[in-house]
């Protein structure tokens, strides 16, 4: 089951989009499904096609989003959280070979298009919550197993 928590700013971007899409997006794309419509025959109008195609993608999103936001736990920063790995955390791990990865442990929804995000369900994360600096983590894969070791721990304040 996919953890359904968010960070704040996670939830700041999921606002955006569903303004953008509400305010921008969709009015536009109406207004050209309307003047396509208006030019007659619709069977071959690609521009009447493409755009009521797009609008349903749109409201599709923005029924999505709405239930994201209803249903998400925005998990802001704790004090009790210094030291350990958590949702949220910004964390630096090496492994023997001296191979470094930066990234931050948040949720499922926050992973599309961030490079340097995890999802808190992912093997990596499992094995680093609640580890501390210098402690090693043993991630398990189904084919194989890696060490790495915590080097930092940080938190957006």
């Amino acid at each position: 089951m996919k953890t359904m928590m968010i960070t704040p700013e996670g939830m700041e971007k999921l606002k955006a989009e569903l303004d953008h899409l509400w305010r921008v997006e969709r009015p536009d794309t109406t207004q050209k499904v309307a003047w396509a419509a208006s030019l007659g025959d619709r069977s071959e109008n690609a521009d009447y096609h493409y755009n009521k195609k797009r609008l349903r993608e749109i409201d599709r999103r923005i029924l999505y989003l709405r239930k994201c936001i209803d249903d998400l736990k925005v998990v802001d920063y704790s004090p009790f959280q210094e030291g350990k790995v958590m949702f949220g955390a910004w964390v630096e791990i090496e492994n023997k070979g001296g191979l470094k990865k930066r990234f931050r442990i948040v949720g499922g929804e926050e992973i599309i298009g961030a490079k340097d995000y995890i999802s808190m369900d992912s093997p990596m994360a499992h094995a680093l919550l609640k580890k501390q600096v210098g402690d090693e983590a043993i991630v398990k894969t189904t084919s194989s197993q890696f060490v790495w070791r915590i080097t930092k721990i940080e938190y957006q304040k």
